[in-house]
């Protein structure tokens, strides 16, 4: 009677086994699928944020850190679930050309001009068209992501603001095609200018350990605002996306307990992001 008991007790165990490493897969959390800008990634902010997305939704966050041009494009032919970005003018037109349903704003910083401390066009403090003008004038080096990033955008619209055109023909404008942080390399390494958001520096700060070769020159004109916006893709475009998760994270970076947690976000004790969801 004994032997049968034990029998009958290994073959419950080894079916119970079986039956859990059959559900195994349908317990594993649903996972979303972002594409963003690469400042987002490199300050360490959706690296802060995903655990506790996951812990308060049981879902987990993955992404793929691209200019905003590039995250859009992804967007557009249904590569991702959902968009993290800063280019609040191509994301409109992404929305108006049916790629995207909603546009949620939910934090912002604001980019400045870095430059070698020695600034050799004499640009510490002055507004950023005076800024880009002597830097023009000088034939100064200025360093451009060339990516079509939000940054990027950013930029060629600013050197439109002061007239003259993008001087991509110029021999001092060095366009690198590449991120923020090996943007800002390029720059370091050709005693040069470059236009960065503020949360990226202060990460390039914090690594070289608050005395970095670069340094901000050109802050606070109001042409300088960053906005960063979730984009969730449209339903008729992209019907197999996860409409429904990417809705439930959009919600999410905009709630009360989140905007607190991208304004708590800080590095040397600067805040790198400012919450601003309506």
């Amino acid at each position: 009677m004994k032997k049968i008991l034990r029998i009958l007790r290994l073959s419950l165990t080894l079916t119970l086994a079986a039956v859990l490493m059959l559900a195994a897969p349908l317990m594993a959390a649903e996972t979303l699928m972002m594409a963003t800008t690469t400042s987002t990634d490199d300050t360490g902010l959706l690296d802060y944020l995903a655990p506790k997305f996951t812990e308060d939704t049981g879902l987990e966050l993955r992404w793929t850190a691209t200019g905003t041009g590039k995250a859009l494009k992804l967007g557009e032919t249904c590569d991702v679930d959902v968009l993290l970005v800063h280019a609040p003018s191509a994301e409109k037109k992404f929305v108006e050309q049916g790629f995207g349903d909603t546009r949620t704003e939910v934090m912002y910083n604001d980019f400045v001009i870095m430059g070698p401390k020695s600034d050799p066009a004499k640009v510490k403090g002055k507004s950023v068209a005076e800024a880009l003008a002597a830097i023009r004038k000088n034939g100064a080096t200025f360093v451009s992501r060339g990516d079509k990033s939000g940054t990027h955008q950013a930029e060629l619209a600013l050197w439109d603001k002061v007239g003259g055109g993008t001087p991509d023909k110029e021999k001092w404008y060095v366009s690198t095609g590449q991120g923020m942080l090996q943007s800002i390399a390029v720059a370091t390494e050709k005693n040069g200018y470059v236009l960065a958001d503020r949360g990226t520096f202060i990460k390039y700060e914090a690594d070289n350990k608050g005395n970095p070769p670069l340094v901000v020159l050109v802050e606070g004109d109001k042409v300088l605002f960053n906005q960063y916006s979730v984009v969730t893709l449209s339903q008729k475009n992209c019907p197999n996306a996860k409409h429904a998760l990417a809705k439930q994270y959009s919600d999410w970076m905009a709630s009360k307990k989140t905007q607190k947690l991208i304004g708590d976000f800080k590095l040397m004790g600067k805040q790198l992001f400012t919450p601003n969801a309506k």
